[in-house]
């Protein structure tokens, strides 16, 4: 279902997480700007951001957004059943070892989302920015929100106070799967950070002035490991040349 308008609110949000066959990463890197970027949104989807995990040369992350579920499931069907899928998926799948690490999310309140303007997306080959970007991922029990309340409320507005914006806060979405062939994590209930900085240094600074903070060093902090289900994991990422969270 083609779109002139590719959303750039989106309401629905995967976080998605592949290992690679070693040394492979590049390869899918440039497939991927290649082929699966403007063809992903001529279906009626968004592809937000595309990231070099620091911390692993065989994990490729990125994120993609929807309107909506019902969207979620047009957009899928539309772009996997398609030609260009036919033509590249194979060589896609040839650089990957496991696909399935996919969370399932939604921002945790209006205004948290990521805004994107696709319009605006560097060409493809375009240089890689120098930006740091995190996604910190916290684990919370099933069912409960106070959790995420915390990381909404108390975490928040300490990093709006502190540093730089977040580019999304984001939390489960606990609707069904709307398209299985694609499966994603189940029986989660996490709270995601995306945070972008001009360098790692700036990004480790912030954090400190955080921690810092009486708030968050006597109540906030505290208040979330007591309810989280394990440490907190961050995510260290480089942004490709294309990715629009950079």
């Amino acid at each position: 279902m083609p779109t002139t308008d590719p959303v750039g609110h989106p309401a629905v949000i995967e976080l998605r997480q592949y290992t690679l066959r070693s040394g492979m990463r590049d390869e899918l890197i440039e497939l991927f700007d290649r082929e699966f970027v403007e063809t992903q949104e001529e279906a009626g989807m968004v592809v937000l951001g595309q990231f070099r995990d620091l911390d692993d040369p065989d994990r490729f992350v990125w994120l993609r957004g929807f309107r909506d579920m019902a969207l979620r499931q047009r957009a899928l069907t539309a772009f996997y059943g398609g030609p260009v899928w036919a033509e590249h998926g194979p060589q896609a799948n040839a650089t990957m070892v496991d696909s399935d690490d996919v969370l399932l999310l939604r921002p945790v309140s209006d205004g948290n989302g990521p805004v994107v303007r696709p319009a605006e997306r560097p060409r493809a080959g375009a240089p890689e920015p120098e930006r740091f970007v995190s996604a910190t991922v916290w684990s919370f029990p099933p069912e409960r929100q106070d959790g995420v309340a915390l990381i909404r409320d108390g975490l928040l507005p300490l990093l709006h106070k502190t540093g730089p914006a977040p580019l999304a806060a984001l939390t489960t979405e606990t609707a069904p799967n709307t398209f299985p062939r694609l499966p994603v994590r189940g029986g989660e209930n996490v709270a995601v950070v995306l945070t972008s900085y001009p360098d790692e240094s700036a990004h480790r600074r912030h954090l400190a002035e955080v921690r810092a903070h009486p708030l968050a060093r006597n109540e906030v902090l505290p208040g979330i490991e007591r309810v989280q289900t394990a440490a907190p994991r961050t995510l260290r990422l480089a942004p490709t040349g294309r990715s629009l969270l950079s």
